[in-house]
């Protein structure tokens, strides 16, 4: 097993992922791209605030300075 966040974030790339903002607010999507800068690209992307979903955009962007996590999804039964 590796403690490398590199590994982890391979593992997690085209997987369904939370990615919270330093303002509080969350978006849930398919890990699409991930750069050095923490730039992150999502798919089939859906929005929260205070965790109420609030949009669904196809395709996002978040700036890395934006982003406080990236976790893997809860798996839906």
């Amino acid at each position: 097993m590796s403690d490398k966040p590199s590994d982890f974030l391979k593992k997690i790339h085209r997987q369904k992922v939370v990615v919270k903002l330093n303002s509080g607010i969350t978006f849930t999507g398919r890990l699409a791209a991930l750069d050095a800068f923490m730039n992150v690209a999502l798919e089939d992307t859906e929005e929260y605030v205070n965790g109420k979903q609030t949009a669904k955009y196809g395709d996002a962007f978040v700036r890395g300075n934006n982003v406080l996590y990236i976790s893997p999804a809860e798996e839906e039964e």
